[in-house]
Parts: C-alpha cells; sequence; structure tokens
C-alpha cells in the first residue's frame, strides 16, 4: 500500500492527530519507517529551502496555521506545490507532536532520502572523504558531517552497520550540511575492496598508531580519512588497510576523546595545507 506521504500536489488544513497523513508523518521518527517512505524530516524553513536548491526533493511542507500571512512561508509553499509536494496546514501543537519539541519550527517538511553512489565516487588528488566504521551516535554522525562541511571534506563513507544518517536527531546536528555533503554507504567488505583501489593514502586513528597526527604528509593526496566505532575504535581488518595509523595526543586522564572531535582535529590538521594554499593564515 502506497504512503499517504507519496500523493503529491495537495493543500490541505488538518487539525487532528489521528488524521492518517499525520500519522504517517510522525512514523518517520522510525528508522523501519523512513526507509519505506524513503522519506525523512528536516526542520525549519531556510534548512528546506537549502534542500530544495540543492536538488533535494520535497515530498510534503507542514507549516502552522499561524504563518498562514508571513510571505516568505507563503512563497515557499507555492513553490512546494509548483514542485508537485503537499502543503499541510496544521495547528502548532500538532508540530509539536511531529517533531516531539515543545517549541517546534514553524515549517517542516518530509524530504526523499537520497545516498551517494558509491561506485561513482572518484577523488581528485586535492580530495578527502571521511569513512566512518560502525558509527553509532546519531549526534556524533551530524557533528561530523557539520564538520565535513566546513573543513572542505568531499564527503562521508559510512561503513558496516551504522546510525542512520537521516535520523531527526542526526539531521538537527547537521546543521543543514546533510544536503551539502554527500554520504554514502558501504558493506565491510565493499569497503575493503574500494580501500584496496584507493589512489591516494589511507589515514586512519588508532590508540596503537605510533605517528603523530600532525606529522603525516597530508599534502600528497588524495586522502581516505579512516575513523573507528565509538567503543571499539577501528577492527585490526580496516587498521591494517591503512598506509599511515595516527594518533592524537592526551595530556589528561582520559584514555579516548569523542569521535566526531577526533574526526574534527584529524579532518582540519588534514585540510590544513589546502587552507593555507587558499590563503587563511591558520
Amino acid at each position: 500500500m502506497a504512503s499517504p506521504i507519496a500523493a503529491p500536489g495537495r493543500v490541505k488544513e488538518v487539525t487532528s492527530a489521528a488524521n492518517p497523513i499525520i500519522k504517517d508523518i510522525r512514523l518517520l521518527e522510525k528508522k523501519r519507517h523512513r526507509e519505506e517512505t524513503n522519506s525523512f524530516l528536516a526542520e525549519g524553513m531556510k534548512l528546506i529551502i537549502d534542500a530544495m536548491n540543492a536538488g533535494w526533493r520535497l515530498k510534503t511542507l507542514i507549516h502552522a496555521a499561524s504563518a498562514k500571512g508571513n510571505e516568505a512561508v507563503t512563497a515557499l509553499a507555492t513553490r512546494a506545490v509548483a514542485a508537485g509536494a503537499d502543503v499541510l496546514i496544521v495547528p502548532e501543537r500538532l508540530l509539536g507532536q511531529i517533531t516531539r519539541r515543545d517549541n517546534p519550527q514553524m515549517v517542516v517538511g518530509v524530504m526523499q532520502r537520497r545516498f551517494a553512489d558509491a561506485a561513482s565516487i572518484r577523488p581528485g588528488a586535492d580530495d578527502l572523504w571521511i569513512a566512518l566504521d560502525r558509527v553509532r551516535d546519531p549526534g556524533n554522525l551530524g557533528t561530523i558531517i557539520r564538520t565535513a562541511d566546513a573543513g572542505g571534506a568531499r564527503g562521508v563513507i559510512l561503513v558496516g552497520e551504522t546510525t542512520d544518517p537521516f535520523a531527526t536527531e542526526t539531521v538537527r546536528a547537521t546543521m543543514g550540511s546533510i544536503f551539502a555533503v554527500p554520504v554514502a554507504r558501504m558493506t565491510a567488505e565493499a569497503f575493503k575492496g574500494f580501500a584496496g583501489d584507493w589512489p591516494g593514502q589511507i589515514i586512519g586513528t588508532h590508540l596503537e598508531g605510533s605517528v603523530d597526527y600532525r606529522v603525516p604528509d597530508y599534502a600528497s593526496g588524495p586522502i581516505l580519512l579512516l575513523m573507528g566505532n565509538e567503543q571499539a575504535g577501528l577492527p585490526a581488518d580496516l587498521a591494517d588497510l591503512c598506509t599511515t595509523l595516527i594518533r592524537i595526543p592526551q595530556a589528561g586522564r582520559a584514555d579516548s576523546l569523542n569521535l566526531a572531535v577526533a574526526t574534527g582535529l584529524a579532518l582540519y590538521e588534514a585540510r590544513r595545507h589546502a587552507f593555507a594554499v587558499a590563503g587563511d593564515p591558520s
């Protein structure tokens, strides 16, 4: 049976949480339903506009009834209908139930999921990609995608069973970068084949790494930055794929860094030569 989300081009006022369209949208909190409908939630008018400008498909636009007179919201609703999306006008309390927030954004969108084609990745000499092995925490993944965007990484590769990049918590943590950074996914076995054909360096963070993360010649690319799971780090079979294993020195009692923090440090060190070439004194 087709999802109610899929029916395009309608403008409708909805006031009840029992409405089947609202019930269907609320189910997007569940990974299985996101996969079945190929959909996810994005919150905020700017995010939705940025997504549409980047070519992402908006399936349904939901906005608060109190925003009816807002020119920007009206313009977005008109654009949504022209693009074939539904527009739902709902009370603010329904927006709160959809987003599970006490103070929700006045505009929410149901977007179509989109993954990058792993087989089409052709890294250039100055490119850097981030590969994440079995990342579990939605906030970590969202922060890494946002950091990848800020740091100039070409994309993120999810290896093995990972958290969903289109989970609401992850999308929030990306602050819109989910629409700018290509995200591909591979099984561990497929990634081994991919890494075997990588034309440049594969640099992995590892507790047993003997090289300080500031030492490698990151100017010799392309770079594949491989980060391990939050709890277990890189398994031996993936660590063996690396041309260099690096460590991030720590002066305190902590024996490890948060994955998103470690990824950010390694990414910015790897990209430092690129920033310098571009004229950034940092």
